[in-house]
């Protein structure tokens, strides 16, 4: 029986619900555990992937987005998705790796790169060195560590209406470049998972 009002409490992981050391505090666990003790679900919406749930356990959230929205999973079945075809995704790994950039697509917990990506970020889950020309796996999303401005520019151009490019700081990279779908959107996800 639902006592609280409120039906579900969404939140975000990094610098809302982690601390810096990317832990989650005995106070804030006894809280989450109290709202839903209270008939409230929990849930995380996060750009991270796979790597969320080093930091989340999952027995504490009844649902989970990732990926900024482009994967919604209520405990660990996934009800939508919002992912980047791999007949558009293989040509912007392609023409991104051609132009020197490091550049890697998530998909299903996976990192397929051009570079070691395990020695880079430390804890992403599995990691495959990739030849893009045969890649054929849908990406959740695409990240470009440092892209330069000149690689901002391709980049733009290797666009379709269906996707866009988001630079945000990174723990081990200055900048991280992050191309998506558009509809892939936590705001998004929060109304459907709602629904």
């Amino acid at each position: 029986m639902n006592k609280s009002p409120i039906k579900m409490m969404v939140t975000d992981l990094d610098g809302t619900l982690l601390r810096s050391d990317k832990s989650i505090s005995a106070y804030t666990h006894e809280v989450l555990q109290k709202c839903r003790a209270d008939g409230m679900k929990i849930t995380y919406a996060t750009g991270r992937g796979y790597s969320a749930k080093k930091y989340a356990p999952c027995a504490w959230f009844d649902a989970k987005i990732t990926m900024n929205g482009a994967v919604t999973a209520i405990e660990d079945e996934i009800i939508t998705t919002r992912l980047i075809p791999w007949q558009t995704a293989r040509p912007i790994l392609l023409a991104c790796a051609e132009a020197g950039m490091d550049v890697t697509s998530e998909s299903g917990g996976v990192h397929y790169s051009n570079f070691d990506a395990a020695a880079r970020w430390q804890g992403i889950g599995p990691c495959k060195i990739t030849d893009f020309t045969q890649h054929e796996k849908d990406a959740e999303k695409i990240y470009i560590p440092n892209p330069t401005d000149a690689h901002k520019k391709i980049i733009s151009q290797l666009l379709t209406d269906d996707l866009y490019f988001v630079i945000t700081t990174d723990g081990v990279d200055s900048y991280l470049g992050q191309i998506m779908h558009k509809r892939a959107t936590k705001g998004r996800a929060v109304l459907e998972l709602a629904q």
